[in-house]
């Protein structure tokens, strides 16, 4: 049986990450161009950079959440042997799955946050040109909460099929856990 506990706590450890991934996407680093009049240049002004952190935290939070399922399920490669049936083999798919939608997340959150927190530092002087802002595309956060979305789902049934295949996993010598030979009693 799948434990509950662990469930419950990915579920929040989840929901943290997709929440803060969502706050991210709302959040994102604006620019405007601001031209200073004592020297006659214009310069990039960027308001509040806590997209950043929010993106972070919810890389943080999945990874955690990842790891936690990972370490229960021994990575689906570690223990003993697991019974051939259709738990196993939805373990195997589910496992694939929820890897890929994982690293794609991280990755969406990694770069908006990398992205989101650079600013260029440069200024006009010279051209009639104004400086290129550049700020975060919309859509990077929410493409990685939607995958956080995603692996939370994925990485929940992947746990539930690697319980199942489990408590049904292969036992050599009849089955009840006595590896010797089953002895009836002497008549």
């Amino acid at each position: 049986m799948a434990s509950k506990l662990l469930l419950i706590a990915v579920f929040v450890l989840d929901l943290i990450a997709f929440g803060l991934a969502v706050a991210a996407e709302q959040r994102r680093s604006t620019a405007k161009i601001v031209l200073d009049n004592e020297v006659q240049y214009n310069y990039c002004v960027y308001n509040s950079d806590i997209a950043t952190g929010y993106g972070v935290g919810a890389f943080l939070f999945l990874m955690a959440s990842q790891a936690l399922i990972m370490v229960a399920s021994r990575c689906f490669c570690c223990g003993k042997a697991l019974n051939p049936s259709g738990s196993r083999a939805w373990a195997v798919i589910l496992f694939i799955v929820c890897w890929l939608f994982f690293l794609i997340a991280e990755i969406c959150l990694l770069a908006g946050s990398v992205r989101n927190a650079y600013h260029t530092k440069y200024r006009t002087i010279f051209s009639e040109q104004p400086p290129s802002c550049e700020t975060l595309r919309k859509g990077v956060f929410g493409a990685g909460a939607a995958f956080i979305f995603l692996t939370a789902i994925v990485n929940k049934f992947y746990y539930i099929c690697y319980s199942n295949a489990r408590e049904n996993s292969f036992r050599p010598y009849g089955g009840d856990g006595e590896a010797g030979v089953g002895m009836g009693a002497y008549k």
